[in-house]
């Protein structure tokens, strides 16, 4: 097996019915930096979504149909927010206790010791996490998950991956290997993936890689360091695209 081998988006989640909640983070050969972040759901609660982004960058999950919200505890939270020179991009609130982490002169990892996996028995579902540090000569990033360690929700393990930030490859992590009753929990390191040059393209592959049926909202940055420029593309199931 080849461990430097990346492969497509979508040969990494064509064919997985359901990979949950998903991030990527990478860098395209000409020095952008790219963030990609994607909702899938199961139940009605879940599906009644859609994905908003601000004036100040910042991307929130919403209600559809406001009347048909159960519970948003664990499906309503702010997804992606600049924070300085980091950019971050979670699954559910954490992203709020890293930001005030950082506010306060702690590390990523510090502030996310304070959280562990989302408590939706039997699933358990973890929280992953990524955070982009932009620097004058480029950026780095880390990716995490915080899981249970045991079937019970007992314990929570804490898995935190570090990365340079390579021309044309990035990492892929969602919360569910795919669909099972209870949901199988993602394993391993994050996906080593490529990163097209394009957004529309990078965008469309990996909207059409994901299940038909399952899929809700995927948000998709490309920061152009050297021009200054921030794009973006979000593409909600719920509403115009």
């Amino acid at each position: 097996m080849n461990v430097y081998e990346a492969k497509t988006a979508g040969e990494q989640l064509g064919g997985n019915s359901y990979a949950g909640r998903g991030i990527i983070i990478g860098k395209t050969e000409s020095g952008k930096a790219v963030t990609a972040y994607f909702i899938m759901g199961r139940s009605e609660n879940s599906r009644n979504r859609l994905l908003e982004i601000d004036d100040k960058g910042q991307v929130f999950t919403k209600p559809f149909d406001e009347s048909k919200v159960e519970d948003p505890s664990l499906i309503i939270y702010r997804a992606v927010a600049p924070v300085d020179n980091y950019l971050i991009v979670t699954n559910g609130d954490q992203t709020d206790t890293i930001a005030d982490g950082l506010a306060a002169g702690k590390t990523a990892r510090e502030a996310l010791f304070t959280r562990e996996f989302e408590p939706d028995a039997p699933n358990f579902t973890p929280r992953i996490s990524g955070v982009i540090t932009f620097e004058d000569d480029g950026f780095s990033y880390e990716i995490s998950i915080l899981k249970s360690a045991d079937q019970e929700g007992n314990a929570c393990s804490r898995f935190f991956f570090e990365y340079p930030a390579i021309g044309g490859i990035g990492h892929l992590i969602h919360t569910y290997e795919q669909d099972g009753n209870p949901l199988p929990t993602f394993c391993g390191e994050p996906r080593r993936i490529i990163i097209p040059e394009d957004i529309e393209a990078f965008a469309d592959e990996i909207w059409n890689s994901l299940n038909e049926e399952n899929k809700i909202s995927l948000y998709v940055m490309y920061a152009d360091f050297s021009k200054g420029t921030v794009d973006t593309k979000l593409i909600n199931k719920n509403g115009q695209r």
